[in-house]
């Protein structure tokens, strides 16, 4: 078992495997609305814009355990390049976690469409109403899920990568565990 200074806090650990599962649904979700015309459309619209919304305030507080309580060094012994990687993909993944509902909610803002959490939640609008705004938020919206679907592979191999091969207890760090080596 790793010393608890290896590991991430707890609520760190929970709020990554929770936001896991979220974002792998919401990508899926975000594909069948964009490849559906059925009556599926509207139930997964309805599913992706509340979805969107916990994700969002689930990356704050995700972000607030963080700065409080920084993640276990990396190994010593780990290439300068992988380290930046590393540092560069987890900023980039909390950036796309509070970019893309961000632009979702805008985009809707623009297009003049609700944002309902339920039949009688309403968000309010933070952007005004604009075709051109909306046109370029949705474009926006959709590299954006696509850059985080291919940062989340990346962060995937990368945490088989120290798993399977350098077993160097990265991945037990937010696992909760180290494999006996």
């Amino acid at each position: 078992m790793a010393r608890p200074t290896d590991m991430f806090v707890w609520p760190a650990r929970l709020l990554h495997w929770l936001m896991a599962i979220l974002i792998i649904a919401m990508l899926f979700i975000g594909v069948g609305m964009v490849a559906s015309v059925s009556e599926r459309h509207d139930w997964l619209v309805r599913l992706h814009k509340p979805l969107g919304v916990a994700i969002l305030l689930l990356a704050v507080v995700r972000l607030a355990v963080r700065l409080r309580h920084p993640p276990p060094p990396l190994p010593a012994d780990l290439p300068l390049l992988q380290r930046w990687a590393a540092l560069a993909s987890h900023w980039l993944l909390y950036g796309l976690m509070l970019a893309l509902p961000l632009v979702g909610w805008g985009m809707l803002s623009a297009g003049g469409y609700p944002v309902m959490l339920s039949h009688s939640l309403r968000l309010p609008a933070i952007l005004p109403a604009n075709a051109a705004v909306f046109a370029v938020l949705r474009h926006l919206h959709a590299w954006l899920a696509l850059l985080l679907f291919v940062t989340f592979l990346g962060h995937l191999g990368a945490a088989l990568y120290h798993g399977l091969v350098r077993r160097d207890g990265v991945l037990g760090s937010m696992v909760g565990w180290r494999p006996r080596g």
